[in-house]
C-alpha cells in the first residue's frame, strides 16, 4: 500500500471524494472559519482541542500548522494539548504530542 500524505487529508481524499472536499471548502472555510464572531485564533484553539478529544490525528497536523499561522505558539499548543489530556485522556494528549511533533518539528517561536 502506498503511502498517504495526511500533511493535507482533505488533499489525499479529493480524487476519490471532490464532492466532500468542495463542501470542506464551502461553506466550512468560506464561511465558518471567515465568520468574525470568533477570532480564527480561537477557532483553532477549538479546532485542535476536538481534534484530540475526538482522537481524529490525522487531521492534526494541518490544524496544528493553521494555528501557528494564527498566532498560536508552540508552547500555547503544547500547554492545550497538556491541559487536554486530563479532559481527553492521556493516550490521546500523548498521541497529540507525537503528531505535534512530527508535524512542526523543533522550529523556533516566532
Amino acid at each position: 500500500m502506498p503511502a498517504i500524505d495526511f500533511t493535507s487529508p482533505r488533499a489525499a481524499a479529493r480524487p476519490f471524494t471532490p464532492k466532500l472536499a468542495d463542501l470542506v471548502e464551502q461553506p466550512l472555510f468560506s464561511q465558518v472559519w471567515a465568520d468574525p464572531d470568533l477570532a480564527p485564533r480561537d477557532r483553532s484553539l477549538i479546532t485542535i482541542a476536538c481534534l484530540v478529544a475526538l482522537n481524529h490525528m490525522d487531521e492534526l497536523p494541518a490544524h496544528l500548522h493553521r494555528a501557528i499561522e494564527h498566532g498560536v505558539t508552540r508552547k500555547e499548543l503544547a500547554a492545550a494539548i497538556t491541559h487536554l489530556a486530563f479532559y481527553a485522556g492521556f493516550p490521546a494528549a500523548i498521541s497529540a504530542s507525537a503528531h505535534a511533533q512530527a508535524a512542526l518539528g523543533e522550529a523556533a517561536e516566532p
